[in-house]
């Protein structure tokens, strides 16, 4: 009934096994790709036809987790997987960026690919084996796909390369100083396709190193889905692009040098204005069986690139006259807000950021639900990418997949350089509004972001830039790196290349192609003129601020401090009726974790301390010989219960309360009144023993004797 095929290899620690021929057989191609106990089914399918008129490439991914996977039932109200998650979203971009360009150009027929994970062994991350899984049902599809490719994680410990470390390494970087790197490679036999990395002020040549070294490791991978496609493969499915070279002359020799003119001018909307007239020019001159044609697009697009591409590799000539290696102006300014806690506006050439910091407490951390189990994140990034950042209309929804991938790299690059959350209890969300847009807004992000926290008080470790790097790679193999790179050079360029980092390394890097992969030789110049490129953005970004400034009014002030665990339960009390009187009483908001850590927040410095002063008074144990102000709470015939240490009383005996005789504490003392006592020690049933006569009531210092003083 089933024509299994099935090929296992063993991959690092783990055994990696390529399965397909049981399940969902009438996809073009699935294969189901187990790691460890972590197991990603991946299915295929493919229009056999393009739909009329389609200018684009119609390719969607998705990645799906099932709480299933991991013995979990999904919270909220329906108990069902709804919305992606930002992992999910995260994940499907990271499939679909090696595979897209590895598509035989001019397919144009919609394709489906959709990853479920199926089991998680908490261990291997499904992410991996997605992009794995996807690789290999694709190649065995009959699609006209150039792959396979491979995948792998990189880890960075002690000066040593990790492949494929586990999730638990993985999931907070920062709270784990050992690991420095967390470092996702796809490529094909050949060449390097996609890099996506949180580091921690990783060098080039140690970033560089560890490319190299997941592109080796994936390898063994790539042998294995051969091995499988060897045996499954269906028959490829007959495509031949399209030949449009003949309408391509047409379209160049009519608007060449139209095209030519509008590429001169560095204006961004003048220069779309004056391409957009450029194209109807050559439209004017085409009969009505050209302009039906479905190719026209493509010959329009291809005009567009030779002229901006030429001109680069052939001239080192730009779009807007800069240099290769030259950085647009830029402009830094800080605190443009009045009400926020920290605001920046970083502007670099035609691309503008607006970035905002909000400093908040324990109760505003996020709760990430996730397959290996909750967690807290205590900073937050939030990218927005509105239409009339690029001069455009359009609607405005719920973020897109293209909002989340941004504002992940962004804080990716941030959050290596955050105090740790002992040092720094705050509670921190950037968000960044672009409100301008040609070329790396997220690089802006990142800019405004490091200005945006410094503007709030937050003490960064150093501030941080990111720049875009891109390329133009001719058949015959001369290339172009640029430095900063346009809009327009994005989207005809060969490479999207974005480094962020401080002046001593890198703290993420993504890495986009076009084209089938690029050598060591143009990665290495890649990251040394963004290096360049960095310093010199840090150099601008200081004229505005160099250090962080101190705490706005607004901002809520924390003071944390540490009880024993076992003095948890009386700080809460019953029902948490203590800490809502802690609360009620000083006005301050109070945070207690599992580990005993309290934070205290208020924008009032009083509040706190009333607060403090109360957990330190049920959590701290009273000392014997220190003088305490209490108040007297109940008078009997042989003296006086005094309250001196949150609830703790003690007996100050008739005997100790002055040096006279008395008949009745009452001759002195009345309930209520506040009074000075020393603590003697506890009686062999572990009463206290308080007195007052050796206290100056007045001043509430202890009284010498004269002998004693001698």
């Amino acid at each position: 009934m089933f024509n299994e095929v099935k090929k296992s290899i063993q991959w690092g620690e783990e055994t990696l096994t390529l399965e397909t021929g049981k399940v969902a057989r009438q996809a073009d191609g699935t294969v189901i790709a187990t790691l460890g106990e972590t197991s990603v089914m991946a299915n295929v399918t493919f229009a056999k036809e393009a739909k009329p008129g389609q200018d684009f490439f119609p390719l969607t991914v998705h990645y799906q987790e099932k709480y299933y996977a991991a013995g979990k039932v999904p919270g909220g109200f329906f108990k069902r997987e709804a919305r992606p998650t930002e992992k999910e979203t995260l994940t499907a971009r990271l499939i679909d960026r090696p595979i897209r360009p590895l598509f035989v150009p001019g397919f144009k027929n919609e394709v489906l690919v959709m990853c479920t994970v199926l089991s998680h062994d908490l261990v291997n991350d499904p992410d991996i084996v997605a992009m794995i899984a996807a690789s290999a049902a694709l190649t065995i599809s009959g699609a006209p796909f150039m792959g396979p490719i491979g995948a792998a994680r990189v880890g960075f410990v002690d000066g040593e390369y990790v492949l494929n470390p586990q999730v638990d390494d993985m999931t907070n970087l920062r709270s784990n100083p050992e690991q420095r790197l967390d470092l996702v490679v796809a490529g094909t036999k050949d060449a390097v396709m996609m890099v996506e990395s949180e580091a921690y002020e990783l060098t080039e040549e140690e970033m560089l190193g560890a490319v190299t070294f997941a592109h080796e490791q994936l390898q063994p991978v790539i042998d294995c889905i051969i091995s499988l496609a060897e045996e499954a493969a269906k028959e490829p499915f007959e495509f031949n692009a399209p030949d449009y070279s003949d309408l391509y002359e047409i379209v160049k020799a009519a608007g060449e040098e139209q095209m030519r003119a509008a590429y001169a001018i560095t204006n961004k909307q003048e220069r779309v204005a004056a391409v957009s007239a450029a194209k109807e020019a050559v439209k004017a001159t085409l009969t009505e069986e050209q302009l039906e044609d479905a190719n026209l697009g493509s010959a329009l697009k291809k005009l567009e690139s030779s002229v901006l591409r030429g001109s680069v590799v052939k001239e080192g000539k730009r779009i807007d006259g800069r240099a290769l290696d030259q950085v647009r102006s830029i402009v830094s300014e800080t605190s443009l807000l009045p009400r926020t806690h920290g605001s920046a506006l970083f502007t670099r050439g035609e691309t503008q950021a607006l970035v905002v910091t909000t400093l908040g407490t324990g109760d505003d951390e996020q709760i990430i639900d996730a397959l290996h189990g909750n967690f807290r994140s205590n900073f937050l990034l939030h990218y927005n990418f509105p239409p009339y950042s690029v001069g455009e209309v359009g609607r405005v929804g719920s973020p897109g997949r293209r909002e989340i991938g941004h504002g992940k790299l962004a804080w990716r690059a941030l959050q290596a350089v955050l105090p740790a959350a002992t040092d720094f209890p705050y509670t921190i969300r950037v968000v960044s509004e672009i409100t301008e847009s040609n070329g790396s807004s997220s690089m802006a992000s990142v800019c405004g972001g490091s200005l945006s926290m410094m503007d709030a008080g937050v003490p960064l470790k150093a501030p941080v830039a990111g720049v875009a790097m891109g390329l133009v790679l001719e058949d015959d193999g001369s290339y172009a790196v640029l430095t900063d790179i346009l809009g327009d050079e994005d989207h005809l360029g060969d490479m999207d290349f974005k480094v962020a980092g401080t002046e001593d390394g890198i703290t993420s890097l993504q890495m986009d192609i076009k084209v089938a992969g690029i050598t060591p030789e143009i990665m290495k110049k890649a990251l040394e003129q963004a290096r360049q490129g960095r310093l010199h953005i840090l150099g601008e970004m200081s004229k505005a601020l160099t250090t962080a400034n101190t705490f706005s009014v607004h901002a809520p002030r924390i003071e944390t401090m540490q009880i024993p665990t076992d003095k948890i339960r009386e700080v809460i009390g019953s029902g948490g009726k203590v800490i809502r009187e802690i609360v009620e009483t000083s006005g301050a908001k109070v945070d207690i974790n599992d580990d005993g850590v309290i934070k205290i927040a208020s924008s009032n410095g009083e509040a706190i301390q009333k607060a403090y002063d109360m957990i330190y008074s049920i959590v701290a144990e009273p000392e014997e010989g220190k003088v305490y102000k209490g108040k007297v709470v109940k008078l009997v015939d042989f003296g006086a219960f005094v309250n001196f240490f949150g609830k703790r009383d003690g007996l100050v005996h008739v005997s100790q309360i002055e040096n006279r005789r008395l008949n009745h504490p009452s001759d002195v003392l009345k309930e209520g009144q506040e009074v000075w006592v020393k603590l003697l020690g506890f009686d062999d049933r572990g009463k206290v023993r308080l007195s007052m006569k050796i206290v100056d009531q007045e001043t509430g210092e202890e009284i010498v004797k004269e002998e004693e003083a001698e």
